[in-house]
């Protein structure tokens, strides 16, 4: 099983589980925490072969990685945990593990936060990925994720999460992250399903006005989804947990709320 830390509220309150993007780990969300577990019962995972998941990473050797299998270990964490549903908080890869939730267990899910979301690869963001996929195998993987992390937070002000990611990424073994940017494959056909499949959770996304990457790409999609909000952050970059944490927190926990099962906190 996935490596998780709880903390717990109460028995009434709400669960909120976050799930960090590729080559990170739960301590990302370092800025959330303490304003979360005041108001919800919070749950941080590490992915497979991330964090202190590295130990999973003999016992899924053989196991075929795709976006559903990486989901169905979150969800077994759930299982364990005996929680039926819950509220799911993304950052960048990580909202499309919690997208793929909503696709396969809908009814597990009260609502989705989507921070950094990836909505869908543009030309430039395919050319990049192309690249990668291209010298992999000859260039040290550490190489390539600094040059995606540039890329992707190349602004004086993304710094602090550009460095994060970068840290928390060298603690990840090279074949881990071959098979993490395999899965790269997969993303163009899942977003097609993830536009034609609206969910009837409500969805949030959370995005900086500076993600020239992936803010384009979500503009569109939230016009054509009732069911779905955008907040722009002014002035900041990709990763808006750590760039931007108290509007994070602010706007995430108002929409939370207004889909808590417990509303009346909230009014």
């Amino acid at each position: 099983m996935l490596y998780h830390k709880v903390y717990n509220k109460n028995e009434a309150a709400d669960w909120v589980v976050f799930v960090h993007g590729a080559g990170g780990s739960s301590s990302i969300w370092y800025k959330q925490v303490r304003e979360y577990r005041k108001e919800f019962n919070v749950l941080l995972v590490d992915l497979r072969g991330h964090g202190r998941s590295q130990n999973l990473m003999e016992e899924y050797f053989k196991d075929p990685y795709s976006f559903d299998v990486i989901s169905q270990d979150v969800l077994q964490v759930l299982d364990y945990l005996q929680i039926e549903k819950a509220h799911f908080v993304g950052i960048s890869l990580g909202t499309i593990i919690i997208r793929n939730i909503g696709e396969i267990a809908p009814e597990r899910v009260a609502s989705l936060i989507m921070g950094g979301a990836i909505a869908r690869l543009n030309f430039r963001s395919r050319f990049f990925v192309s690249l990668g996929n291209l010298f992999k195998k000859v260039v040290p993987f550490m190489w390539l994720y600094r040059f995606f992390a540039w890329i992707i937070m190349p602004k004086q002000n993304h710094k602090e999460s550009r460095s994060l990611f970068i840290r928390e990424a060298q603690r990840v073994a090279r074949k881990e992250f071959l098979r993490w940017f395999r899965l790269t494959g997969e993303l163009t056909p899942l977003l097609r399903i993830f536009h034609e499949n609206e969910l009837k959770a409500p969805i949030l996304y959370i995005m900086g006005s500076e993600d020239h990457m992936f803010l384009g790409p979500v503009k569109e999609l939230v016009k054509n989804q009732k069911n779905s909000a955008l907040r722009v952050i002014q002035d900041c970059g990709h990763v808006v947990n750590v760039e931007c944490p108290d509007i994070f927190n602010e706007a995430s926990m108002a929409f939370i709320g207004q889909n808590d099962s417990n509303n009346t906190q909230w009014a």
